[in-house]
């Protein structure tokens, strides 16, 4: 499934404005960006929020692979994600490295009121450290931050697996919004070859952490 949206980002807002853009001189570099995680943590729903900026109340597993693409016009670059959402259940799991064989970064999303995913974020990270080795971003996302009074994984828990792994992480909650915008930012930033000056280390740790900058709604539990 091939689908295109092209928003600009300015790196001091949260919002998306459509614009046009020519590339038939110079196309944008495309990054493969494959989500990763157990069934109904919310990775469909982070690339809808990321793509659209809504939300589906209604759940529908991912059966198999689903791609979508996605050009972000930042302050000083412009860049070509693949988004490529993967399902969760153990009947698909064989088609997963083929995906991450080739990607620049993975996502590795767990839910923090399901502490099971959590825990299976080890197994998702070896499979992309067995497949791609040191040549990838990889990403520890902890969805549904909304939820937070039914939270069975601590913000300091996670904080420490992905300091102890040497990968980046981030709270968000698809639902609300809360940091999405953020963490594709943060991993646009971090590509290499996208700094202004030299090219980036692809195992350069960044703090892609980020405060709220209120209270988060309270949800309804949801893959979200």
């Amino acid at each position: 499934m091939w689908r295109e949206t092209r928003i600009r980002l300015d790196m001091d807002s949260q919002a998306g404005t459509p614009v046009t853009a020519d590339f038939s001189s110079s196309p944008p570099k495309r990054t493969k960006i494959v989500l990763l995680g157990d069934q109904s943590v919310g990775k469909t729903s982070l690339i809808t929020r990321f793509m659209y900026d809504t939300f589906d109340n209604t759940y529908q597993a991912t059966i198999g692979i689903d791609f979508l693409s996605k050009t972000m016009y930042l302050d000083d670059r412009t860049v070509r994600l693949q988004l490529w959402d993967t399902a969760g259940q153990e009947r698909f799991r064989s088609l997963i490295p083929s995906y991450i064989r080739d990607s620049s970064v993975a996502i590795v999303v767990f839910d923090i009121t399901n502490r099971q995913s959590f825990l299976s974020t080890t197994k998702w990270i070896e499979d992309v450290r067995s497949e791609r080795g040191n040549d990838v971003i990889i990403v520890l996302v902890g969805n549904k931050a909304d939820l937070s009074d039914k939270r069975q994984v601590t913000l300091e828990e996670a904080t420490a697996k992905s300091t102890t792994m040497g990968i980046m992480f981030m709270e968000t909650s698809a639902k609300a919004g809360h940091n999405v915008k953020s963490l594709f930012k943060k991993i646009a930033m971090s590509l290499p070859g996208m700094e202004k000056e030299g090219t980036a280390d692809p195992n350069t740790k960044i703090d892609v952490t980020t405060q709220p900058t209120g209270e988060v709604p309270e949800a309804s539990q949801c893959a979200c």
